[in-house]
């Protein structure tokens, strides 16, 4: 698909305000009937129904749910609210396409006053619904009439998205940087400003051991694996691979941590310092570094192997942070949380009060097993939870994912959200009701998964590095999905370089034929 798409139909969409003065008022020479629903997939059912509907007028307006109001299915709409007007545009028998800002079509029968508002069959083989009703006497009102168009053919597109997701990642991207004006050539530039930005990252550190093995059986009398240890491999991760991203990526970056005094802690200060970071490490000899240890055996993880304490840190090392923190003059503060000690309901607020109000502020919580709240780091300019740490912060398990970013902007105050969806890449909102796009979806970028370990981690250093940069969400979660997709493509958690984002971006360009 290229652009030419986008722009061949785009005329047919159109504002509310544009449409009543197309149309006219009442009574019109050119009858008007307006069809409304979701139509995240467009199947049989839907074309039978709006080819009937264009039958009784000449003019056929089809209004869809913006995605905001759409409350079925926790990842709905699948195609988001600007391709699922395109896509209607194209069809010839639709004159004209509205995205509804309202949760409901009333006020726009209100002010628009089809000659006909079109409803299928199955809204009356049981009776009018409530909703319909609702609808009916507003119609009724001015003189229009209700027509519910035959319904030999009915299908869901709920059963149909449970059945197979369409894949329109590409599609997506393209529609989401064309309605923002971003082009993969500003995407490269971006990478290009990273060197100018200093960043101060504080967190836990863990050092991610992977203890590769191989199967030689069972033990007859006890349920227990016997391996053969080959060999094994240590990698900074953690706060610390978060403060290697943004290395890697250009930026003149200090990393703070909490370490034990122990052979781990050696490691990971040759291994920063090596890197270039300039790295505060602050020794506690009454707790470990943190290890997790993965025992592997062909490629299968058998079993991983913590040595930790999660005990808040002392009130003498939190005085020490905040001291670094408020000496610190990074363009940028990232709090990298995984709830080993740093990170507590006493400590946060302290340290949140350390910042530089010229700092952009950052935090993520990965709260896997452990306790934690995302929504803790108030009035932050982004936050990257996954969807567990989102649902587990509000104690919300059933709202789409749409409305629980809009739970976690109100808790947490901040300015950016990026939701990680796992292999359903992103959903992204901002309160900043300015931006062309202030709440979107990106689907996941990775062909080949290898190691989703190390992730989120690399998409919240490149999308840091991308809001200094530009100060646009929408380029900053393409640039940091990116670099998410970049992380699962290889083994181990390494730093992501830009020539890798460089090299996903070029193989996307090719793969959607921009022009």
């Amino acid at each position: 698909m290229t652009t030419e798409f986008f722009e061949k139909y785009r005329y047919k969409i159109k504002t509310k305000k544009e449409l009543i003065n197309i149309i006219g008022k009442i009574p019109r020479s050119k009858k008007v009937i307006l069809c409304h629903g979701v139509f995240d997939v467009v199947h049989p059912g839907h074309i039978r129904h709006l080819a009937y509907a264009k039958t009784k007028a000449k003019i056929l307006i089809v209004s869809i749910t913006a995605d905001k109001h759409i409350k079925k299915g926790i990842y709905r709409p699948h195609i988001p609210e600007n391709l699922r007007a395109l896509n209607l545009a194209a069809f010839e028998m639709v004159d004209y396409v509205l995205v509804d800002e309202n949760s409901t079509p009333l006020k726009n029968l209100k002010h628009i006053k089809p000659d006909y508002f079109a409803k299928g069959f199955e809204y009356t083989s049981s009776g009018l619904p409530a909703a319909t009703l609702e609808e009916s006497e507003i119609v009724e009102s001015y003189g229009g009439e209700m027509i519910f168009t035959p319904g030999d053919i009915i299908y869901s597109s709920s059963g149909l998205l449970n059945l197979s997701l369409p894949h329109l990642q590409l599609e997506k991207l393209l529609l989401l940087m064309k309605h923002n004006n971003i082009d993969f050539k500003l995407l490269k530039n971006t990478l290009n400003k990273f060197s100018k930005f200093k960043v101060h990252v504080l967190g836990d550190t863990i050092v991610d051991t992977y203890t590769r093995t191989s199967l030689i059986g069972g033990q007859t009398k006890t349920p227990t694996f016997s391996v053969l240890y080959q060999n094994e491999e240590n990698y900074v991760g953690g706060a610390g691979i978060v403060a290697q991203h943004l290395k890697a990526a250009g930026a003149d970056v200090t990393f703070s941590t909490i370490l034990g005094n122990d052979n781990l802690k050696e490691l990971v200060i040759s291994v920063l310092k090596k890197a270039g970071i300039k790295i505060n490490a602050i020794i506690d000899p009454t707790r470990p570094t943190t290890n997790k240890n993965v025992i592997i055996a062909s490629e299968y993880r058998l079993l991983k192997l913590d040595k930790l304490d999660n005990r808040a840190i002392s009130e003498e090392i939190q005085e020490k942070l905040f001291s670094i923190i408020k000496n610190s003059k990074s363009d940028a503060q990232v709090f990298s949380d995984f709830r080993h000690g740093i990170f507590n309901a006493l400590s946060i607020n302290n340290l949140i009060k350390a910042i530089n109000n010229k700092a952009f502020k950052v935090a993520d919580s990965q709260v896997a097993t452990r306790w934690g709240n995302i929504t803790e780091f108030k009035k932050f300019d982004l936050i990257t939870p996954n969807e567990r740490e989102a649902r587990f912060a509000i104690a919300d398990q059933d709202s789409t994912v749409g409305k629980l970013s809009g739970l976690i902007l109100n808790a947490s105050k901040c300015k950016n959200l990026i939701l990680k969806l796992g292999d359903r890449g992103v959903f992204c909102a901002t309160s900043n009701r300015n931006e062309k796009s202030s709440y979107f979806s990106i689907d996941s970028f990775v062909n080949n998964i290898v190691d989703p370990v190390g992730a989120g981690d690399a998409l919240l250093a490149y999308s840091t590095l991308s809001m200094l940069s530009t100060k646009s969400l929408v380029i900053s979660s393409i640039i940091g999905s990116i670099a998410a997709a970049c992380e699962c493509e290889h083994d181990g958690n390494i730093p992501v370089k830009p020539e890798n984002i460089i090299e996903k971006i070029n193989y996307l360009e090719k793969q959607t034929n921009y022009k």
